[in-house]
């Protein structure tokens, strides 16, 4: 089994099509498991947003230094530059209601999950407490606030709960949602310190670099304790796609990729959970992820999916019909 710098499991290359094919879900199919969505939607389309910047880095700036012909890369150019003087509040990754503007357009709705920790891997992101009125609006517009628990989280519960305890002071609410930053996790000791810290679901079982179902899931689900054998008080809602799994490929075979799973999520009435990073709408060198993120809502539309927030796939799961 290997592992990458950041500790995660990194799947073999003889794994790598078992990925495409989310067998438990197919045999739960086979034995009469038929979830029902609201509205009698077939399936639903998870949508997720990591908040790691919401001020541009160097290395985002560097990058986008060829991307400079057009004048809205000029314009983002200036306020990546300018936000310092102008205002914080200027900062172009400070772009939520844009994407919530976006997502509105298709009766969509997303969670973001915020950093509330003091320690990072590789350098100061942001404080949680300067994002109170971003919070506050957020919810304000129907969508959902989680906890994108810290590098050094996933195996403390002190951590945890402190960091958890200071995203619901900013947020004026009970946080009910975590993911770990970079995916960090412990198999089954995160889900148990999750469970005790009070949250309600995660959504960090996947990977970053890989597209697919990790654990040949594409259902929420109740995780198993195999020493202890019990089932975990908290509900995964596994990740499927993250941006970071297509960055490299053309255009066109990134949306097979994409198309592929939904198709696959679709046929076995599943939920197919989507991240996607608030720096790749605005970033100039990361165009193609806006236009594919557009791709896929127009696609899910079309396709009649639930489109929903990982709160509400939450909500539904635990008190609708399960």
């Amino acid at each position: 089994m290997r592992h990458d710098e950041h500790g995660r499991y990194v799947p073999d290359r003889d794994d790598l099509d078992c990925l495409t094919d989310p067998a438990v879900s197919r045999y739960l199919q086979q034995l009469g498991y038929s979830p029902e969505y609201p509205e009698g939607e077939g399936f639903a389309l998870c949508l997720t947003h990591d908040v790691d910047d919401i001020y541009p880095p160097l290395s985002h700036m560097l990058a986008s230094l060829p991307y400079q012909a057009g004048r809205e890369e000029l314009d983002w150019f200036r306020r990546s530059l300018l936000w310092r003087w102008k205002g914080r509040a200027s900062s172009p990754y400070r772009n939520f209601m844009d994407i919530i503007d976006l997502e509105d357009a298709y009766d969509a709705k997303s969670t973001f999950f915020f950093l509330s920790t003091e320690r990072d891997v590789r350098r100061f992101r942001y404080d949680i407490e300067e994002l109170e009125a971003d919070l506050g609006s957020i919810i304000d517009r129907g969508y959902s606030v989680g906890l994108h628990g810290g590098y050094y989280a996933y195996d403390s519960l002190k951590d945890l709960m402190s960091e958890k305890a200071r995203l619901e002071r900013s947020l004026g609410q009970r946080v009910l949602g975590y993911r770990g930053h970079y995916l960090r996790f412990e198999v089954p000791q995160t889900w148990k310190l999750l469970a005790e810290a009070d949250f309600s679901y995660d959504s960090t079982f996947g990977y970053g670099r890989h597209a697919g179902f990790r654990n040949q899931m594409c259902h929420p689900y109740l995780p198993y304790d195999l020493d202890e054998e019990r089932s975990i008080d908290i509900i995964e809602i596994p990740l499927n796609l993250a941006d970071m799994a297509l960055f490299g490929l053309e255009m066109g075979k990134a949306w097979e990729v994409m198309r592929t799973l939904i198709d696959i999520v679709e046929k076995n009435r599943g939920v197919m959970t989507v991240l996607w990073h608030n720096n790749m709408f605005s970033s100039p060198f990361r165009r193609d992820s806006l236009r594919l993120y557009r791709k896929l809502l127009d696609y899910g539309r079309r396709k009649e999916a639930w489109i929903a927030s990982s709160d509400e796939v939450w909500r539904w799961f635990e008190h609708g019909y399960r």
